[in-house]
């Protein structure tokens, strides 16, 4: 029992050792990790009335003095502390920001980007819905597929299905085996969460297509919570299988 108690306290101290090493800004309103190579967390935070205050993930990818946003924070002034940091810090100018749904966890400081002339792109699904909620419209629009570019990379953005939102779309970047889920794709551990806008029926299906398309992502960002592997994947099927 002692030995399991050890184990598990300089597990956790490991643990916590290893996200303060990868933690490279932290305020009250953001916080950036660093998880590969050319990949970075960006967490911000939102107050609602069901949940309280929710962090909010979002990815940044960088790569020869260029960085592609994906999912702003919560709201404008937290999304200017971003950018300014990542142009100050990471030295890149900020080539575009990516919206991967409606809901204003995605693009609630898209204006602060339009301001600083950053384009946006989102499906034009997730044109549509923003529209009819009277938010910030993302200015180019697709329709399942947008292959964006930032330095000498690639990301893949793509719509497989419905499931947390009608227009919920992930991104894939190959070169360090990472995928943005989004809220998509629930953290391990996690419960059903805003279900406003969901197709639960759908739902593990879609994910189901994720899941074939990306066999090789090793690095699995979900909207809410801690990044994982394959299991996160796994678990949000589990979750919403009929």
């Amino acid at each position: 029992m002692k030995l399991s108690i050890l184990l598990l306290f300089f597990g956790a101290s490991h643990a916590c050792a290893a996200q303060e090493k990868n933690t490279l800004y932290e305020s009250e309103s953001l916080k950036v990790e660093k998880l590969t190579e050319h990949t970075l967390l960006h967490i911000s935070y939102l107050n609602t009335n069901d949940f309280g205050k929710v962090a909010c993930n979002g990815m940044i990818v960088i790569d020869n003095g260029e960085a592609l946003i994906f999912d702003t924070p919560a709201d404008n002034p937290t999304s200017k502390e971003l950018i300014d940091w990542v142009e100050k810090n990471l030295k890149c100018k900020v080539k575009g920001v990516i919206v991967t749904h409606f809901h204003i966890d995605c693009l609630g400081g898209l204006a602060e980007f339009h301001h600083r002339k950053i384009p946006s792109y989102a499906s034009n699904k997730t044109i549509d819905l923003a529209k009819s909620h009277n938010w910030t419209l993302p200015q180019h629009g697709f329709n399942t597929l947008l292959e964006t570019s930032v330095g000498t990379k690639k990301v893949l953005n793509k719509y497989f299905g419905e499931g947390h939102t009608r227009d919920n779309v992930v991104s894939y970047f190959a070169p360090d085996k990472v995928l943005f889920g989004g809220c998509l794709i629930k953290a391990v551990g996690a419960g059903n969460g805003n279900l406003e806008d969901a197709n639960v029926n759908d739902w593990s299906d879609t994910v189901e297509k994720i899941k074939v398309a990306f066999p090789k992502a090793e690095l699995i960002i979900p909207g809410h919570g801690k990044p994982g592997a394959q299991e996160l994947l796994d678990y949000t099927i589990e979750l919403f299988k009929k």
